[in-house]
């Protein structure tokens, strides 16, 4: 039986009713033109974020990690610091591993870490190189190269090493989870004993794939190489079993197709493995990219079940 406690009771609370119901009509359809729908949510949720008023929150913008301009990470830090080191949190953002950027239009994906650093986190908003310059493994090479910035300038931005919740979504969730879980990296983080602390994946791309429904095919190619023997070795689900962190899983229930079959395969996989039993969230009524862009809009559903998350590891 499914707990009835990981579904929001309130979805696409902060909308206004003529843009939830649009979004609502379209939720089913969401695979038939993903880009159209993309654009239709932040334009939803834009003017929502842009009037959050991120009192006190200061932003250091584009602080490089590595020599490629999109090797680049703003740091959020909240208003209100006791002087201790703080938790962070390091989002990742999707687009298909062809497009995406760390701030779409100067207000999604800020509205993430703007929203972390208002609940008194320091967030930290990762961008990273595309697949025409850094096929696989190159996005989680640079979550690895953005992680071993972070924790040398610790100190500076004033957080805790040891508490590094790294966030990825969609493209930036199968980065996350490649960086975390493939043998290519099981040497980094554990071998210098400073591991991430926990790890979100929303409406992540767990497994490559190039199956007739989904429409980011040709993207999925344009990362995971042409050869399509390889794409299990390549795809984080295959090492599931080799969770050794806390892990939250949330996906929409209009999701990019496949993409919450993935998680929840994920899921169910690491639940016989990890050494604390992850969590699962549904998002209902939310698709792909309302699960991230109603961040910092007055719904906080799952931004809470993120902090809760965050309090227990």
């Amino acid at each position: 039986m499914v707990n009835p406690n990981i579904f929001h009771d309130q979805p696409l609370a902060s909308l206004p009713a003529d843009q939830r119901s649009l979004l609502l009509e379209i939720g089913p359809r969401w695979g038939e033109n993903i880009e159209g729908h993309r654009q239709l949510v932040i334009d939803a949720y834009t003017p929502l974020v842009a009037a959050a008023p991120n009192t006190g929150i200061t932003v250091e913008r584009d602080i490089p990690y590595g020599a490629h301009p999109r090797q680049v990470l703003d740091v959020f830090h909240p208003a209100r610091n006791k002087g201790k080191p703080l938790d962070a949190v390091v989002f990742v953002h999707g687009g298909a591993y062809v497009r995406g950027k760390k701030s779409v239009n100067g207000h999604i994906y800020d509205n993430v870490c703007y929203w972390f650093a208002s609940q008194g986190l320091v967030a930290i908003n990762v961008e990273y190189r595309l697949a025409d310059v850094a096929p696989f493994p190159g996005g989680a090479d640079d979550v690895r190269d953005a992680l071993a910035l972070i924790r040398s300038e610790a100190e500076h931005f004033g957080i805790d090493q040891e508490r590094l919740f790294l966030i990825g979504h969609s493209a930036g969730g199968t980065h996350a989870a490649t960086y975390l879980f493939d043998p290519l990296f099981s040497g980094g983080d554990r071998s210098c004993g400073v591991g991430v602390a926990g790890a979100v994946l929303i409406s992540a791309r767990l497994a490559a794939d190039v199956r007739a429904g989904n429409p980011n095919a040709n993207p999925v190619r344009a990362y995971f190489g042409q050869d399509e023997a390889l794409y299990a070795q390549r795809s984080p689900l295959t090492y599931a079993e080799s969770c050794d962190v806390p892990l939250l899983i949330a996906i929409a229930e209009f999701e990019n197709p496949y993409l919450d079959a993935y998680g929840t395969e994920f899921f169910m996989r690491a639940l016989k493995h990890c050494p604390s039993a992850p969590r699962f969230i549904q998002m209902r009524a939310h698709n792909h990219t309302s699960i991230v862009a109603h961040f910092n809009s007055g719904e906080n559903y799952l931004g809470q079940e993120i902090l809760a998350f965050i309090n227990a590891a």
